[in-house]
């Protein structure tokens, strides 16, 4: 079984919404949403992936903070990891380069989209951390 390593950002803004992107029709999976990220490249670190990846597909300079949640979604004949950290931008404004939308979104309202599998997990830890106990 192939296993990929990829990286997420849960990007929060001022007024302490998440920044949730809508997987295109071009993408696997599309219509789902997701936190945006990528592929961990041969020695990259997680951390290191995120401003990357968030610059090419959000035009957006961010500050990796905490972790949040490691995990592993087992997909037919692939198996993908899943580290996702708490970010913030310090430049720029998000726009969808790759996805097909992106929305900010109270964490209260996260747990209400139909998220694909692998990003399940960091929606529970960030509902647990909040106390609304939905996923």
């Amino acid at each position: 079984m192939k296993k990929i390593d990829v990286a997420g950002a849960v990007i929060f803004n001022d007024r302490n919404e998440i920044l949730c992107a809508q997987r295109s029709p071009s993408m696997s999976q599309p219509g789902l949403w997701e936190f945006p990220g990528g592929k961990i490249e041969p020695g990259e670190t997680p951390e290191s992936c995120l401003i990357r990846e968030i610059r090419e597909e959000l035009d957006c300079l961010i500050e990796v903070r905490e972790r949040i949640a490691d995990a592993t979604h087992h997909y037919p004949g692939l198996a993908v990891r899943l580290i996702t950290y708490r970010a913030r931008i310090l430049e720029g404004t998000p726009r969808p380069k790759e996805h097909a939308r992106l929305v900010w979104l109270p964490l209260s309202e996260i747990a209400k989209l139909d998220w694909a599998p692998a990003d399940i997990p960091t929606v529970r830890s960030l509902a647990r951390s909040s106390g609304t106990g939905r996923t």
